[in-house]
């Protein structure tokens, strides 16, 4: 059995990026079903089966955990070039 569209992702709909936005569901239900709906609908929706809103860290990959610690520590901070 194909998989839920919206666990699909984003991109086996032709959008870039990993991440659903309101909009981009609002979008693919209009195309599924020919149902327009508003962002909160869709919202109230997700909650209701499950779905949370998540924020990805916004940490860098190169960020060194040590370093931040001890400029933390020192009180410290490294100079922009």
């Amino acid at each position: 059995m194909e998989k839920e569209p919206v666990r699909r992702g984003p991109a086996a709909h032709g959008r870039e990026g990993r991440r659903w936005t309101l909009s981009r569901i609002r979008v693919l239900i209009s195309r599924q079903f020919q149902l327009e709906v508003f962002s909160a609908a869709v919202r109230r929706l997700l909650h209701r089966h499950g779905w949370s809103w998540q924020s990805p860290a916004r940490r860098a990959l190169e960020r060194d955990e040590g370093a931040v610690g001890l400029w933390k520590k020192k009180d410290v901070w490294p100079q922009a070039e």
